[in-house]
């Protein structure tokens, strides 16, 4: 049964307050920057799918006014506010974004003959919806060119809104991205791509009402539009820094900077507008080091001298830096306020945590223990609003020393719902437990009702007053998050706990995404889905033989692990697929039978049954996995 929000408690209320008092409210620099060259919006701002069903509604954003409820982190509010500002800006004569259109900005550099379009956006819908905006007021210029910052999908899928396949193999519209794109482009949906879209649900909010009780904002940005998300391979890779392509009449000079936000990612220098494409390297927030979605840990160390080569190489002269996300900065010496400023927060978070480290704290440790400095505190662009200080000291940690912290005691512990019925016994008993947490509940001490409550819940996950208590225990714990993705996990939490899980509602792996895999990739995929143990006893192998690139496979399944060679094998396999590249994706995209093969086009020879006896060792993802119940 749903149950209603709570009001935030004194507690939270009294947090809020302080937190007010504590930070520079009276600086409205950063809604100067965010409403500076604004030429129209898109009213009303619900943009729609073919079928007519709503992918994106800025609109519902409209609660955000005034300060901040009692139920809302002022910081976060505020956040909130900037972020869904909407329409077209001019960054400088003759580069244009458009913002408030999806979880990114798109970004359009006007050329000769066109306009060159920078990452745009998550979906076809929101991406065509912004180019008409971007055409109602400057024209009805052709894309000339496509640019790809990064491999995330907020960066890339809204390409088919913009442009052709056919446009594209002509050669008429060159998409650059930097080396390795694709690869990691499709990797990240597809190997941990159901984990990490459910945990995505939580991370966006995604089942949370939009108002001041539920979603206010993810912090980066508002929330992700719902629509058809597509990829184009790139057709120009950028390799190193300092490598220069002219597209269209206009002159770009790139940086390359992997491993920071993306594995694979540039940020652009455009010296005819002195303007700077940050990608996601400097933005108005702390960024994440890892990702609560789940991801590989960045490198924070990486990401400080990235940021301090960019103010080496462009800072003489840019006059502006704009990025992916938020709203530009205006004018050389702020401009390099703003990045130096990036850099030293993660220089000081990076360099920081190993000193701490290697004095023996541990990661929970440090991140309680770690305290900004007062510039770095004070620095709107620097608050934690989609990474935080404390989820981002403990990757740190993690990167360089992993999930153990050297205690012997926490190397072999027991998993949740084995924890949960010990500590339950230990306490007395469940009721023991709640009793104990209402306590905690009633004296502002959330951290410590969430931690019992859980093992209760894990232990008992019918037992109402433990999941209610906790439900609300999570409820207020969102409340007084500044950290955007926070609140929305916590939030989260607490409508699965009073309404039952809402599974997934994002997609993980759309079809152009699928499509891009290496054949290699693959059969990766397939092999993560092996019921190990279930083939522990099972032996087959497969032959692919793809006509249009002269390659061939041996697939060999032993030992509950399905391996895979390009090398030449000894002795036939027990059925060989014969296909193309381009029809090779139907292996993971549904069933693995003989008839839906051969209609796909794959020709199968030798014993079609090695099929079935593969399709039944598969055990894909479960996109309703459970998250704070056993």
């Amino acid at each position: 049964m749903t149950t209603q929000p709570k009001p935030a408690t004194a507690t939270i209320a009294a947090q809020q307050a302080a937190l007010k008092q504590s930070l520079p409210f009276a600086d409205t620099q950063d809604f100067e920057d965010a409403t500076r060259g604004l030429l129209g919006r898109r009213e009303p701002n619900a943009i729609r799918d073919a079928d007519g069903t709503v992918v994106w509604d800025n609109d519902t954003y409209d609660f955000l006014q005034g300060d901040a409820p009692d139920t809302a982190n002022p910081s976060l509010w505020r956040q909130a506010q900037l972020n869904a500002i909407q329409g077209l800006f001019e960054v400088v004569p003759g580069i244009y974004q458009v913002r408030g259109f999806d979880l990114s900005n798109v970004t359009f550099i006007e050329g000769d003959d066109g306009v060159l379009v920078l990452d745009p956006l998550v979906t076809k819908e929101t991406c065509a919806a912004a180019l008409e905006l971007y055409r109602e007021h400057r024209g009805d210029r052709p894309v000339t060119g496509v640019l790809f910052t990064h491999p995330h999908v907020d960066h890339f899928g809204g390409v088919r809104g913009i442009t052709t396949q056919e446009d594209v193999d002509s050669g008429r519209v060159p998409i650059i991205a930097p080396e390795h794109f694709t690869e990691h482009a499709a990797s990240e949906n597809v190997y941990a791509g159901t984990a990490m879209a459910r945990r995505s649900a939580y991370m966006f909010g995604a089942a949370l009402p939009r108002n001041p009780q539920g979603q206010v904002s993810t912090g980066l940005s508002q929330t992700v539009a719902t629509g058809n998300i597509t990829l184009m391979a790139p057709t120009l890779e950028i390799t190193e820094t300092g490598q220069t392509e002219t597209v269209d009449g206009v002159r770009m000079v790139f940086q390359m900077v992997p491993g920071t936000e993306a594995p694979a990612e540039f940020i652009v220098y455009f010296p005819d507008h002195k303007a700077l494409c940050s990608a996601e390297d400097a933005t108005h927030t702390l960024h994440n080091l890892l990702t609560l979605r789940g991801a590989l840990v960045r490198d924070a160390h990486a990401w400080t001298n990235y940021l301090t080569e960019t103010i080496d190489l462009f800072g003489a002269e840019v006059e502006a830096v704009f990025a992916s996300h938020h709203w530009p900065t205006w004018d050389n010496e702020r401009v390099v306020t703003f990045l130096s400023e990036q850099r030293d927060l993660y220089a000081y978070l990076h360099d920081q945590t190993l000193r701490m480290l290697n004095q023996g704290y541990t990661g929970p440790e440090i991140a309680e223990e770690i305290q900004l400095p007062p510039v770095l505190e004070n620095a709107w662009h620097a608050r934690g609003y989609y990474g935080s200080v404390s989820h981002n000291v403990r990757a740190i940690y993690q990167r360089y020393m992993g999930f153990y912290d050297g205690n012997p005691a926490h190397l072999w512990q027991h998993p949740p719902v084995e924890q949960g019925k010990r500590y339950v016994k230990l306490a007395g008993g469940i009721d023991s437990i709640v009793e104990n947490a209402q306590e905690a509940y009633d004296k502002g001490d959330f951290r410590w009702a969430a931690e019992i409550l859980s093992h209760a819940v894990f232990a008992q996950p019918d037992h109402a007053a433990a999941r209610d208590l906790l439900a609300d225990t999570f409820e207020q714990l969102g409340y007084g998050a500044e950290n955007g993705v926070w609140r929305n996990i916590y939030l989260s939490g607490t409508t699965e706990l009073r309404e039952g899980k809402f599974g997934t509602p994002t997609v993980s792996a759309a079809p152009d995404v699928i499509s891009a895999l290496t054949p290699e990739m693959l059969f990766d995929a397939i092999a993560i889905q092996i019921d190990g143990p279930r083939a522990w006893d099972e032996r087959l192998t497969i032959d692919v033989v793809l006509t249009d690139v002269d390659a061939r496979y041996r697939l060999r399944l032993a030992n509950g692990a399905l391996t895979y060679s390009a090398a030449p094998q000894q002795g036939d396999a027990e059925a060989v697929l014969t296909t193309t590249a381009r029809a090779l994706p139907t292996l993971a995209t549904g069933a693995l039978t003989a008839e839906r093969l051969t209609r796909a086009g794959i020709e199968i020879t030798g014993d079609a049954s090695v099929l079935g006896r593969l399709a039944a060792l598969l055990s894909p993802g479960d996109e309703d996995f459970s998250i704070v119940t056993p």
